[in-house]
């Protein structure tokens, strides 16, 4: 520890620290423009100058260490005169133009010059004049506004791990660049715009939309990827105009993906509002009233045993769990599951589904296995988490088969199931590398476990990692990246109907052994429909929408209140911030009114009572074990990671005017031969 002084207050810090980070924890507030907390220094602004006791000359507070007996002074005359130096230089080639810039009522630069500027120039000169630039449909330059912080460059570099945003030309003359005026290939490419201190970097689809000050605010929790990723939903009246990350260190940081930002566009398209029959021709609007009616009696006409039950990839525990009470105790079918394919999940304990080294311990891991995941489009921010693990820790990092570019340097491995048998036998060096790392992180993904011996890669990986003591209660080396947002959610809730490798649902749907089939948001099963009678309750017009007979409107994520546990196993409450449309109903409530009509009985009398009884159910505690499995089934076959489209991979994606402007940008992208 070390003691300073700031501002004659006696302070301890820690070694290490810079007299920014140290002046800020004596309450001591720095404007700054270039410093950023996660970001590497660069001492470009100069606006945080301090007075340092026996400094000739102010000293830029964030790139200069504490050191013992420091006396620092952040409120000197000396130090007020050297800011407004530096803001009349800011502002002689900056624009006068706050009232149609969109970072009005949130600028840095607007909120500074306030403090420390003066009501007149006295700069005479032309101002200068940068043309705009291109950076792809998401990011608006007005590259006039700049004052060369380089957040932006430093962030694509470091953080989004795409080094294609940087400067040319120096002094007032230099400006930021994509070099060749392309679209950023980074998913992370929108954070520049909350980086920028000032509106040179805006938001292009959110451009002219509304001010800051007119918007309702609500904190909730994206439902993008299965990261559940602390966001900030703001709307104008009842339409969502923006969607901002908020700080949350153990899970996003202070950073969201492209897709969680952009996506919301989507809610407002192809909605369903009201209820639909479909006929011969085509789908016909009936009432709520006539289209309970018919489904309470195809119900009442068809056995249990003909009735099945898919919930979806966006849907909250809430409506999972409703929808688990309608199918065991109003039509007593077990025939529920949340799968859509074959995959292999074993339910009995919790952390065989867990994302168990959790999303901040990927910066203690010292090497990393990915057994059939990209997690680039699987889970972008994680992704950025193991690129800043690999520069913190230079850790080795391996990939069964070639996951395309993860933003870090990779080594490439057989895409095998044999291959992880020789990792398991101890075989190949990698086993070796596993043996001798302290903490090493294997990242199971989807793509291995929907295989046909899915079931032996992960029983076979948890058992071998159990004999090296590399599954304790310090550390789990076994992790499963799960792509959904209610795929964790719905594994508390048993909702599958086998924990073996086979989905029996699914093989009796592909049959066409059912009557009558259920799809509550789930808009991916894939088959050949023959005479089934199909409900869909979901907010889309979507893929299980196309092939329905009774569409039945529901609501989104962001209209209604319900939780989600991400793929680390943290519960948290996603809060409503706007209302569905038209004759819409919150999805828990429109299975709740179907109990009642076939039952006489609600499930449950109010939401409160559901979320009490689902919360008494779920089990949210860790139990590490090492029980051996039977029936392993080894074939010998290819894992082939499943790269669909990251801008398409759910309802409200591909709903999203956005989304489709970022999948054209990519596809237009052109190589140009000096790509490293």
């Amino acid at each position: 520890m070390i003691n300073i002084k700031v501002n004659e207050q006696d302070l301890e810090v820690e070694e290490g620290l810079t007299v920014l980070q140290a002046c800020e924890i004596a309450g001591a507030e720095i404007p700054r423009f270039c410093y950023h907390e996660k970001l590497s220094i660069a001492g470009n602004c100069r606006m945080c100058l301090v007075e340092i006791e026996k400094s000739p000359k102010p000293v830029a507070s964030c790139a200069m260490p504490v050191s013992e007996g420091m006396n620092i002074k952040t409120n000197t005359e000396k130090v007020e005169k050297a800011r407004k130096g530096v803001m009349e230089f800011l502002l002689a080639n900056h624009p006068l133009d706050c009232p149609v810039c969109d970072q009005g009522g949130e600028c840095d630069l607007q909120d500074q010059s306030m403090f420390y500027g003066v009501d007149k120039s006295r700069y005479k000169e032309n101002k200068r004049y940068v043309p705009e630039k291109y950076m792809g449909p998401l990011i608006k330059t007005q590259m006039t506004r700049c004052i060369h912080c380089t957040r932006c460059i430093r962030f694509a570099t470091e953080v989004a791990g795409v080094p294609e945003l940087g400067a040319v030309g120096r002094g007032e003359d230099m400006q930021i660049t994509t070099y060749l005026e392309k679209a950023m290939e980074s998913e992370l490419s929108a954070n520049v715009i909350d980086l920028c201190p000032v509106g040179a970097l805006t938001s292009k689809p959110y451009v002219f939309e509304a001010r800051p000050w007119e918007l309702k605010k609500t904190e909730t929790i994206d439902v993008m990827d299965s990261l559940g990723s602390n966001i900030r939903v703001d709307t104008y009246g009842w339409e969502v105009k923006r969607v901002l990350p908020r700080v949350n260190e153990d899970i996003n940081e202070e950073w969201i993906s492209d897709k969680t930002r952009y996506a919301c566009d989507g809610i407002k398209n192809q909605r369903l509002d009201v209820p639909y029959l479909k006929t011969e021709k085509d789908f016909q609007k009936i009432s709520w009233e006539e289209a309970n009616k018919i489904i309470v009696k195809k119900i009442n006409e068809v056995s249990p045993e003909k009735i099945a039950g898919y919930t979806g990839d966006l849907t909250n525990m809430e409506t999972l769990y409703v929808v688990k009470e309608f199918f065991n105790k109003t039509i007593k079918s077990k025939f529920l599951d949340s799968r859509y394919n074959n995959m292999y999940i074993n339910t009995t304990k919790r952390e065989n589904y867990l994302f168990n080294a959790s999303i901040n311990g990927i910066e203690e891991s010292d090497f990393i296995l990915l057994i059939g995941t990209n997690p680039r489009y699987e889970a972008t921010i994680l992704n950025a988490r193991i690129r800043k693990s690999y520069l913190k820790n230079n850790l080795e990092i391996y990939s069964l088969g070639d996951a395309g570019d993860l933003t870090y340097p990779y080594k490439i491995l057989p895409n095998t199931t044999d291959f992880i048998k020789q990792i398991i036998e101890g075989k190949h060096e990698i086993s070796n590398k596993i043996l001798n790392s302290s903490k090493p992180l294997i990242i199971i993904g989807e793509s291995a476990l929907t295989l046909k011996s899915g079931k032996y890669v992960f029983e076979k990986m948890k058992e071998y990692l159990s004999s090296l003591n590399k599954i304790n209660d310090e550390w789990n080396s076994l992790s499963i990246l799960l792509k959904d947002a209610s795929s964790v959610g719905s594994y508390d809730l048993k909702i599958i109907s086998s924990s073996d490798s086979e989905n029996i649902v699914l093989k009796k749907t592909l049959n066409n052994e059912f009557e009558i089939i259920f799809l509550i948001g789930q808009d991916n099963l894939d088959f050949k429909k023959k005479n089934e009678f199909i409900i869909y309750i979901g907010s889309h017009g979507d893929k299980g929408a196309e092939i329905a007979d009774i569409i039945l409107p529901g609501a989104t994520y962001i209209e209604q209140d319900g939780y989600f546990t991400n793929l680390e196993g943290k519960l948290q409450k996603a809060y409503k911030a706007s209302y569905p449309p038209g004759e819409a109903k919150e999805d828990w409530e429109i299975i709740n009114n179907l109990s009642e009509l076939i039952k006489r009985k609600k499930i449950f009398k109010n939401k409160d009572e559901l979320i009490d009884s689902m919360l008494n159910y779920i089990n949210l505690n860790k139990e590490n074990n090492s029980e051996k499995a039977d029936d392993l089934n080894f074939i010998d076959e290819k894992i082939l990671i499943d790269n669909s489209n990251y801008y398409f991979s759910n309802v409200i994606a591909r709903a999203s005017k956005t989304m489709a402007d970022c999948n054209m940008a990519k596809l237009k992208l052109k190589k140009t031969g000096t790509e490293g």
